[in-house]
């Protein structure tokens, strides 16, 4: 049977952001810092963790204050470095440890992305988005939100409701192009299986399109 081994208790100093993020990470997995850290260390070759950038020690202005709890000093107030603790196997070195946790932020703030190739995980910086990709995301969710709209409480009951959930405006007459049009760009906004989906407003749409076709009301 193999030696267990043994652990040993890590504090590894760190800006109080960074400290932030990692705990707020590892809170959204149901997880411990140590947790992420053992994950990064047996899943990126350790020449990837010593390569990558070393998010480093707190700034000098940047401490934290807690209470002691113990000794002649009991109750008073200490000033120190903000820090993480983890418990990992012994003879990690600080630095190492603190790259790893670097690299499981970046990994979940979606700058660096993980894969595996032949039983070896790599990791590989994610390209910027240019500005101009990001404006264009922006306009395209905001034509989203504007094609949004709240499923009529009482179900589709005039022409003018079928109307307004296509998006004319009430007494118009669209032809049939126009409503395959509109129907095609609502139906890839609003099918329940799209990320903006909605059974409600897909039933809508389905239910303004079969009394638009057929001439009801």
């Amino acid at each position: 049977m193999a030696a267990e081994n043994k652990k040993q208790s890590y504090t590894i100093p760190c800006s109080s952001t960074f400290r932030d993020a990692i705990t707020r990470a590892a809170e959204r997995r149901r997880v411990n810092v140590a947790d992420l850290a053992r994950s990064a260390l047996l899943l990126v070759p350790m020449e990837t963790i010593r390569k990558y950038p070393d998010p480093g020690e707190p700034n000098r202005d940047d401490r934290e204050t807690i209470i002691l709890k113990s000794g002649v000093s009991k109750g008073r107030p200490w000033r120190r470095k903000p820090r993480l603790q983890v418990r990992l196997t012994e003879g990690m070195e600080v630095a190492t440890v603190r790259k790893a946790l670097g690299i499981v932020l970046a990994i979940d703030e979606k700058k660096l992305r993980l894969g595996v190739s032949d039983g070896k995980a790599r990791s590989r910086e994610i390209p910027e988005i240019p500005p101009e990709t990001l404006e264009e995301l922006e306009r395209l969710r905001m034509v989203v939100s504007v094609l949004s709209f709240d499923p009529l409480p009482g179900g589709i009951r005039s022409r003018d409701d079928a109307l307004h959930v296509l998006g004319f405006r009430p007494g118009s007459m669209p032809d049939q192009r126009a409503l395959r049009t509109r129907f095609r760009m609502l139906a890839t906004i609003h099918h329940p299986d799209g990320e903006y989906g909605s059974h409600g407003r897909m039933s809508q749409i389905n239910a303004a399109m079969a009394i638009l076709r057929s001439g009801t009301y």
